[in-house]
């Protein structure tokens, strides 16, 4: 019960972690220009897109393989590949212009697959409880 409390609590922090992802990757290219006027254009540092990427990808492995343990349902871990073939195929893409999109459309679908997977070990967690009573 321990482990599923730590992987609730991961996959909180997975959400947000992912959803900010996607926003500084899709808002980014819009900002770039007034980033060093608002004293934040480290934010275009390619190493702090790289730690939220290291991070995201941290959290949601460790997370969805530790709950798979519980619920063994895959979809969760197949939208965080998703999620991060999209991130990557953005990252080195030729084109330019779609990498907002790819990226941003990987990071909401990484935080979509925490929060299925918060779904399921509630689901999880429910029925485990009824069946030991």
């Amino acid at each position: 019960m321990k482990f599923q409390k730590l992987s609730t609590r991961l996959d909180g922090f997975g959400i947000l972690a992912s959803v900010i992802c996607a926003i500084h990757c899709a808002f980014l290219p819009l900002l770039i220009t007034t980033l060093p006027l608002w004293g934040i254009g480290f934010l275009a540092n390619p190493w702090v897109e790289g730690a939220m990427i290291c991070i995201s990808l941290l959290l949601g492995s460790s997370s969805l393989s530790m709950a798979y343990l519980s619920h063994h349902k895959k979809l969760p871990l197949l939208l965080l590949c998703l999620g991060f073939a999209s991130i990557t195929l953005g990252l080195f893409m030729l084109n330019e212009y779609f990498e907002p999109y790819f990226v941003a459309f990987g990071g909401l679908t990484i935080a979509y697959s925490h929060y299925t997977n918060w779904r399921l070990m509630r689901l999880y967690n429910k029925n485990h409880l009824e069946n030991v009573h």
